[in-house]
């Protein structure tokens, strides 16, 4: 039979749990959010350079080359934004539910 005082107190450790993740969760959004305004910053800076640099070329040869460095490079810093910001949602994902470790083992321990 279960008593009022554990009742309560399992209670108060869910709200508990749920107030950690909730901070954790509003933290990570904000760390993702800053990594996609950097990344667009970055990009942006880069096409700027880009155009600057394109619009002195003389010859098409050059205008190739130009393009096709810009190109590559923006495939790379993708690429390399995109895994840190997927890191980043891992950690969120793992951050947010940390609190209920806890609270999940000993619920598994009172079933069986």
């Amino acid at each position: 039979m279960v008593k009022v005082e554990e009742f309560q107190q399992f209670g108060k450790e869910q709200f508990d749990a749920a107030v950690a993740s909730a901070n954790t969760f509003s933290s990570g959004l904000q760390s993702i959010a800053t990594a996609y305004g950097d990344y667009a910053k970055k990009s942006f800076e880069d096409t700027k350079t880009f155009v600057e640099k394109l619009s002195g070329v003389k010859s098409i040869e050059k205008a190739i080359e130009l393009q096709t460095e810009y190109a590559k490079t923006s495939y790379e810093t993708f690429v390399a934004e995109s895994q840190k910001i997927g890191e980043l949602y891992t950690d969120l994902a793992k951050q947010a539910f940390k609190p209920f470790e806890g609270f999940v083992a000993k619920v598994s321990a009172t079933a069986h």
